[in-house]
């Protein structure tokens, strides 16, 4: 004899619903006991598409869509610059590379911004995650102005070109360059 509730269309997809969610705890805890929840673990390919995918999800359209308004200059570089080394190598490292002993130690690590993963977002996208930050991850959300955040955005475009020069002044604001990771300067 069949429940009447599990005939209907309806309940069908509740019991469908509760398999999935049953087998996707599982597979869950499978992979938490296997690899644990050490910080010092590198992503999955999974965990990082999912991550990206949610993140997406999570920006709203119209700031997606936002474009900069400011256009690159080297005063605006300049500024950005400077201020991503006071406020942004800690845990993104001189180059942008998340090479610091800060980002070292973060799960998920900060990402590339040199790489296409972030180069390809919006400028929107660039703003909203300066400005709000990801949660659950080492990325506050700042604030600030959006003026100083537009610039900020320029400079993430600017990392890919950074030149030995650039990365000079930038050492001089935070003396990371040259530093090993383990040691206190």
């Amino acid at each position: 004899m069949t429940v009447p509730f599990v005939r209907s269309v309806t309940g069908r997809v509740c019991l469908a619903l509760v398999l999935v969610s049953m087998v996707g705890a599982s597979v869950g805890v499978a992979y938490l006991r296997l690899h644990g929840l050490s910080a010092r673990a590198k992503p999955s390919a999974m965990e990082t598409w999912i991550a990206r995918r949610i993140r997406s999800l999570a920006t709203p359209s119209s700031v997606r869509d936002l474009a900069n308004p400011l256009r690159a200059n080297e005063l605006f570089i300049a500024e950005a610059r400077d201020h991503f080394a006071d406020h942004c190598a800690v845990c993104h490292g001189n180059r942008g590379d998340g090479k610091s002993m800060i980002g070292e130690g973060l799960f998920p690590p900060p990402p590339d911004l040199r790489e296409d993963s972030t180069q390809n977002l919006s400028d929107g996208e660039i703003f909203n995650i300066i400005k709000n930050g990801i949660r659950f991850t080492g990325m506050p959300g700042f604030g600030g102005s959006d003026e100083d955040n537009w610039k900020l955005t320029l400079f993430i475009r600017h990392l890919p070109s950074l030149s030995d020069e650039e990365q000079k002044l930038m050492n001089e604001i935070n003396r990371l360059e040259g530093t090993h990771h383990d040691q206190a300067e």
